[in-house]
């Protein structure tokens, strides 16, 4: 049976993960040196839970309101917001939603670890893609030197296990809404 993509469950269920992911920019759990936030959480869920094109898709959709204006990234939101060093983040959160996604089609969500490894994945892809863009905006856009191991650094000790801890509740929040949401 050939299905449309772009069918009424797929566009509800991307609009839902879309307004997640927004949502879970502003919803922020403090601790002594970091902020956990549930942002990349949901990237996670998008693609464990609505695969590989359609977490993609839900993530893109995401991103470019946030660059027609709308104030949904964490520190607002307009087409001036791709020259902050924290804007490749969200670029990344794109390909690894569909990453995560293209991994959970191929093995299912019966294995936690399979899953956890997609979802280590895409925070390792992530990681990459920002601290380049990082660096590459604050060094020849912002003029402030910098160098590239520093952008990386940046995010270890505290944001990897923040990071760690989304990939895990993906994971396990995941397997039990998965059989929930078939296409």
């Amino acid at each position: 049976m050939n299905k449309k993509f772009l069918n009424t469950k797929t566009m509800i269920l991307c609009s839902l993960f879309t307004a997640l992911i927004a949502i879970g920019a502003f919803i922020r759990i403090p601790f002594p040196v970091t902020v956990f936030s549930f942002q990349f959480t949901f990237v996670l869920l998008a693609g464990v839970l609505l695969g590989a094109k359609r977490g993609g898709l839900s993530t893109l959709v995401y991103v470019l309101i946030g660059l027609v204006g709308f104030p949904i990234f964490t520190e607002g939101g307009g087409p001036q917001y791709t020259l902050k060093p924290t804007f490749g983040y969200l670029v990344a959160f794109i390909i690894t939603a569909y990453l995560v996604g293209y991994f959970r089609e191929k093995f299912g969500t019966g294995s936690f670890v399979k899953l956890f490894l997609a979802c280590l994945l895409g925070m390792i892809f992530t990681y990459g893609f920002g601290s380049l863009y990082t660096y590459f905006i604050l060094n020849y856009a912002l003029g402030t030197k910098i160098s590239y191991l520093a952008c990386l650094v940046s995010l270890f000790p505290f944001a990897f296990v923040k990071d760690l801890a989304s990939c895990v509740l993906a994971v396990f929040v995941g397997q039990r809404l998965a059989k929930y949401i078939e296409f």
